[in-house]
């Protein structure tokens, strides 16, 4: 795989921020190298920035460096060669009825209110579960690439959101928000199932799943949609399926 120095982005700066608090390991630091300038970072750039690692919230291009510890890998699901497992198959058809739309990405109170729920039954004490308006619009709503908002319902009843971006190669899951009431739904799980069904109606290859952390529970799960690449030492390599036990 070629270096960030072959792409032909000349016009971006590379910078790295000032050591913070890791959001996923606890006492450790973590740095981030950011691209910029964000006006200049539409689908085309962003698709290749994504195969060397780096993601998106809402304008800001960033991917982990960290000198001392590698724990985030980037992660990619093939689409193509994906087989459910049982437990998934039985999430897919325990969710067959939601209905889906798409949507323009513009602030919904409905959708605000959804997000702050699922934020203070997820990751309270994490910061985002006191996000106003402001923040929620900055994270979600703002993007130069081609970026998509779907809602799901039951019964007229909004259960998630999610939202993605459609890029070169495949799509990549920026962030999903649902009714954390209805935890034997497994939406969660549904909502990735449908983005590598998405991927394969396009005839793209990958699914972008963002950072795939193992010694973080509520990262590591993404091995579970497998067969994966992870982005290790610059390449994009398979990465090993989670246990049977925890597919079936």
């Amino acid at each position: 795989m070629s270096s960030l120095n072959d792409l032909p982005l000349n016009h971006l700066q590379f910078y790295l921020t000032s050591p913070y608090a890791c959001s996923y390991l606890p006492d450790r630091q973590a740095r981030s190298m950011v691209a910029a300038p964000a006006h200049m970072i539409d689908t085309a750039v962003y698709s290749e920035l994504v195969k060397f690692g780096f993601r998106r919230s809402g304008l800001f291009t960033y991917r982990p460096h960290c000198e001392q510890c590698h724990a985030c890998t980037p992660i990619r699901v093939l689409v193509d060669q994906f087989l459910p497992s049982r437990t998934q198959r039985r999430t897919l058809k325990r969710n067959a009825d939601l209905e889906v739309a798409f949507k323009d990405l513009e602030f919904n109170p409905e959708h605000f209110a959804l997000y702050r729920r699922y934020q203070a039954a997820r990751h309270s004490g994490g910061g985002m579960d006191h996000d106003s308006r402001d923040q929620f619009a900055h994270f979600l709503l703002q993007s130069n690439v081609t970026t998509k908002l779907v809602e799901f319902r039951a019964g007229g009843i909004l259960r998630m959101v999610s939202v993605i971006d459609y890029l070169a190669d495949g799509l990549s899951s920026v962030y999903t928000f649902y009714d954390t009431d209805m935890s034997a739904a497994g939406f969660g799980t549904f909502n990735v199932l449908w983005q590598i069904e998405q991927t394969k109606l396009l005839a793209l290859p990958y699914l972008y799943l963002g950072y795939w952390i193992e010694q973080c529970g509520k990262m590591a799960y993404k091995v579970n949609f497998g067969p994966a690449e992870g982005l290790l030492q610059g390449q994009w390599q398979p990465l090993p399926r989670a246990e049977k036990s925890k597919l079936i």
